[in-house]
This record gives structure tokens, sequence and C-alpha cells, in this order.
């Protein structure tokens, strides 16, 4: 037979079952208390009562002198017999423990007996046996020498304290119920996020990325986990339909140039290669198609190794002003035609975290975008500022800027702005790997990349780059 462990209970009998166990203890440990206490109490009432009465007889015999013969023995008897309480035998002995005086409301002598006769230590104030209460108190006057004896049946206090446990254990038993139907609530408002999280993975086995939890912020543990968890689906759709549009764009980037160097040496294979003409226009096409087909594919590799890039945590580049007015000078003899305004002067004694490799391939995929997008004003501007522990380089045009729709996604894989755009403000087109590579290559040396742009204005790309102190520099 299969034992069923309690490891495998459900979590939420799990959260019933300890919280009802700790609701019951707790209850347990507190009537407990709470018991003992008023017993303690109680009992403690009993003797104060015996102890008041045994001072008033004191009191009472010392007063008068009492000889305890004759007259004042009558006397002694008649108050005695006042001062004595149901339940209650007062007897006052003589050295020889003989009785001079007794009164008893409901206590024989067999009864006392059971008390009396007990051994007991001499120097106790009272002595319970059973549900008899014995006190003592010496008393010496004149010729007498005698004892005070005070035996009282506690049997009602037994009684009440019996009757108090009860309730308790019948307060216990509620206890169970109560915890348990306590613990089976608070289980089902704890679960009930965990299980509105379940079924949402299943429907989004079902039904796809685009399912959330429904969302109340109660400003606990669980509503972080349950935004943390739609957070988290947001980021995985989004990663899901990038990856989809990058196989699309890539596919038909890759179908393009594959389909005219095809149908160019179908053509020649046909008729083509008898004609000189048309051998040397297709043999230059499928050339060029080659060459934006191989630039392609090197563009993806470098995507590729950007994204997967091991750091070499003590490279540094020291001289930063002299590798960025270098890549400037080596893009300004490319295109002559452009101005570009570089302000690097805090770049000085500064020595960022990036190896000087990818900096000139960062530095040179967005001064390559500036020119590419500003073919009608030509300005360029490149630009350092130190904000708290990090360097950012500003790299602004007066180009055609970006529309406000495509900004979020110009960094995704082979995204471009529409083509026909760009053919009509004059921008040659690309892959749209570029920034991809910029950014994932910042991103690895732990920088940023943000990008603001105004449509018809300008577009300004800011790189922010972790200093490296003198300490940790090679």
């Amino acid at each position: 037979m299969k034992r069923y462990a309690p490891s495998r209970l459900p979590i939420k009998w799990k959260l019933t079952l300890w919280s009802s166990v700790l609701l019951f203890l707790v209850f347990i440990a507190y009537n407990t208390v709470q018991y003992f206490f008023v017993e303690k109490w109680m009992m403690r009432q009993e003797e104060q009562a015996a102890e008041q009465t045994m001072r008033e007889i004191l009191n009472f015999a010392l007063e008068r002198e009492s000889t305890f013969a004759g007259d004042d023995l009558d006397e002694m008897r008649s108050f005695l017999q006042k001062i004595n309480q149901h339940n209650q035998r007062i007897r006052i002995l003589d050295e020889q423990g003989v009785p001079v005086a007794a009164v008893s409301d409901g206590i024989g002598d067999s009864m006392a007996a059971a008390i009396t006769s007990v051994p007991r230590e001499p120097w106790q104030s009272a002595h319970i046996s059973g549900n008899l209460l014995l006190m003592e108190r010496p008393i010496t006057i004149f010729q007498f020498d005698g004892t005070v004896e005070i035996v009282k049946n506690i049997q009602e206090f037994e009684q009440l304290s019996g009757a108090l446990f009860r309730f308790m254990a019948v307060g216990c038993l509620v206890a169970v119920i109560i915890s348990g139907l306590g613990g089976r609530l608070l289980a089902r408002q704890l679960v009930k996020p965990l299980q509105a999280m379940n079924q949402t993975m299943k429907n989004v086995k079902q039904k796809g990325l685009s399912e959330r939890v429904e969302f109340y912020d109660n400003h606990d543990e669980l509503a972080t986990t349950m935004n943390m968890f739609n957070e988290m689906m947001d980021k995985l759709e989004r990663s899901f339909q990038q990856q989809r549009q990058f196989v699309e764009d890539a596919s038909h980037e890759l179908r393009t140039p594959i389909a005219i160097v095809e149908g160019h040496l179908g053509m020649l294979r046909r008729w083509g290669k008898h004609d000189p003409a048309v051998l040397e226009e297709s043999l230059q096409i499928s050339m060029e198609e080659l060459s934006r087909l191989k630039a392609l594919v090197e563009e993806l590799l470098v995507l590729t190794r950007a994204e997967h890039l091991e750091l070499d945590e003590a490279v540094a580049v020291c001289e930063p002003e002299q590798v960025i007015s270098q890549t400037i000078k080596n893009v300004k003899v490319l295109h002559p035609a452009f101005h570009i305004e570089r302000d690097l002067q805090v770049l000085s004694g500064v020595c960022l975290a990036i190896s000087v490799e990818h900096l000139e391939q960062i530095l040179l995929i967005l001064l390559d975008n500036a020119v590419k997008y500003s073919q009608e004003r030509k300005k360029i501007a490149v630009r350092a500022t130190v904000i708290e522990e990090r360097v950012c380089l500003e790299i602004s045009d007066a180009g055609i800027g970006i529309p406000a729709k495509d900004l979020p996604y110009v960094t995704d894989r082979l995204y471009r702005v529409d083509k026909a755009r760009n053919r009509k403000n004059g921008a040659a087109d690309g892959n749209g790997l570029g920034l991809s590579i910029a950014k994932r290559l910042v991103e690895r040396y732990h920088g940023a990349l943000t990008i603001e742009s105004v449509e018809h204005e300008g577009t300004t790309v800011k790189v922010f780059l972790p200093i490296r102190s003198d300490a940790e520099g090679i």
C-alpha cells in the first residue's frame, strides 16, 4: 500500500494544517497558563480566608485573656460558632492535644482525621490533602499552652476547578474547529494568487503568451510576485515577437539576394552566357548581391559574438579622447563633406571600462548612422560629459530623425524604419543590425545606450560607460 507522505500534500493543505496546529498550540498554552493561574489564585484565596479566621480567634483570645475554662470557655465556643464557615471545623487543643473547644459545620471527626493524622512539616503555614485544608497556630495565655486548628473542606473549590478545566477542554475542541476553519480560510487567501498564476501558465500553454495574471496591488509579497510574473511574461512575449520578427526579416533579407543571384544565373544558363553585355551585367549584379549577403552574415556573426562576449575585468581605455578623435578623423576621410564637432575635454585622465576595439566599433556604427541619415544638413556633434561614475558620450545629428512609433524598436535586430521614407530622404538602406550590435556591446560592459529623436530635426544617441578607477586599471 502506497503511503501518502506529508511532503506530497498540496500547499493549501500544508498551510491549513500548520496554521491550525499553530493556532491550536497557542490556544492550549494560553488556557493552560490561565487554568493554573486561576487555580493557584483561588487556592490562595482559601488560604487567606483561613488565615483571617485564625487571626480573629487568636486576637479574641488574647484580648480577653481567656483561661479556656468556665465562662471563658463558653464565650470562646460561642465566638467560634459565630465565625465558623460552612464545611469548616475549628478546634482549640491543649498541650496534650485534647480538644477544649470545638465547632464544626459539615466536617465530622472521621473526615478531619484524614488530614490531621497525616505527617506534615511543622513549618508549613497550611497543609492540603485530598479535599481538606489544615491550618494550625500555637496559642499561649497564662498557664494555657495549646493549639488552634482549622480544617476546611475545599471540595467546592475542587468542583469549581474541575468545571473550569472542562470548560477549557471544550474550548480547546472549539479552538480546533475554529483553527481548522481559520487555517483553511487563510490558506485559501494565500494560495489564491498562486492558483491564479498556475491557471495563467496553463492558459499560456493553450492560448499563447498574451495571457496575464489578474493583478490586484495589495502591497504585499504575493502582489509583487504577481507583478513580476506579468512583467516577465511581457518580456518573454516581447522577446518571442522579436525572435519571430528576426527570423522573418532574416529570411527576407537572405531570400532577396539569393533570388536575384538565382535569376541571373538562370538567365545566363538559358541564353545570356552568349551575350557579353548580359554576361557582364549579370556577373556584376550577382557579385553585388553576394557582397551584400556576405555583409549581412558577418554582421549577424558580430551580433552573436556581442551577445556572448566574455569580459576581461581588467580591460580599459585610458586615453579615450585620442581613440574617439582618431575614429572621427577616419569617418571624415570617408565623408569629407560632413562637419563633425567634438567636445571631449572632460575625458582627460579618465579610463573607460571597455576595450579599444569595441569603443571604436560602437563609435563607427553611431557615426555611420548619423552620416547615413543626415544627407541634407551635414553636421554632427560628439560631446562627452561625466555623470557620477559614468561617462556619457553624445552623438547628435541634424538628420531626418526617427518617428516616435519606431523609436522603441530601432535597436531590435533587423528592424528598419520604412525603406521608402529613407530613400525619399536620401538615406541608404542598411541591414538594421548596427544599433543592435552597439547596444549589446555597451550593455555587456555594464553601460547603457539611449536614443532621443525628433522627426525632421535630428537624433541624439547617448552612450553611458562606467569609469574604471586607477586602482582597477591595467
